[in-house]
């Protein structure tokens, strides 16, 4: 994406925002700063639509240091305003409340439980301030399901899915996000020293390369097909059944009466 690509890409996220905005009547966006790439992007994309109703939350909870410090960087840098929040208490309470430990569960059942206190949290600052909650997902991981159903993929809007992480680097440049940040290698920040290509198996270069061409290497492309097919629940509103036969509802059920 060169520079007038990224011109074009961004003006039309941003109209595209203030128009959701204006649907929803509400008044901007809160967005959580991970102190990642997509997280950094949408919220100069937010910011850029809403200048004065955008908030930033970094939300700690058993995070790295390096998290919560990229996320201030980003902020300060580019004059985002945010608010620090700590959840490790609130996350150690839930472990006891359950009665289990880390060391009990698997790494994922006790992991997915950051990203669903994190988007409370969210939500929480939306309704406090009459703003919609906006994700921070792109298109392989949309594809593949590489998000916590409830946690991080339940927001109100995705603004930047339809973005390869290629796209979402080359997007960042152009909105002067931090090199720091941009350089990283991508995490989710559940657990210590977690990267998101080495729990996914293969390279985002890789999956951008097969969204793009169709192509890839045959294991990457059938674990790639694999993980999108598993995943599909995640991507959708709850299944529910067609009506039992025999069963009928009063028109008063769907219409109010007068």
């Amino acid at each position: 994406m060169d520079t007038n690509q990224a011109a074009q890409v961004t003006d039309f996220i941003v109209d595209w925002l203030k128009q959701k905005v204006n649907e929803s009547h509400t008044k901007g966006y809160v967005v959580g700063l991970s102190g990642g790439l997509d997280s950094s992007v949408v919220a100069l994309l937010c910011q850029r639509a809403f200048p004065d109703e955008t908030l930033g939350i970094i939300m700690n909870c058993h995070s790295t240091p390096q998290d919560a410090a990229h996320g201030k960087l980003l902020a300060k840098q580019c004059h985002v305003p945010y608010k620090e929040i700590f959840l490790d208490k609130v996350y150690d309470s839930f472990l006891e409340a359950v009665e289990t430990t880390e060391e009990e569960e698997a790494v994922l059942t006790v992991a997915n439980i950051k990203p669903r206190l994190r988007m409370t949290t969210l939500y929480y600052y939306g309704s406090k301030h009459g703003y919609l909650v906006v994700g921070t997902g792109n298109r392989p991981e949309m594809k593949i399901g590489y998000f916590t159903k409830y946690g991080d993929g339940g927001v109100d809007i995705e603004p930047i899915i339809h973005l390869t992480k290629s796209e979402v680097r080359d997007l960042a440049r152009y909105l002067g996000v931090p090199d720091a940040i941009i350089n990283k290698p991508p995490s989710a920040g559940l657990w210590e020293n977690q990267t998101d290509e080495d729990e996914m198996g293969f390279t985002y270069d890789d999956i951008d390369h097969y969204l793009l061409t169709g192509e890839a290497a045959p294991a990457v492309k059938a674990k790639i097909e694999h993980m999108a097919k598993i995943s599909d629940h995640k991507k959708h509103s709850p299944s529910m059944p067609p009506v039992p036969p025999g069963l009928k509802y009063k028109v008063s059920f769907y219409i109010d009466e007068a």
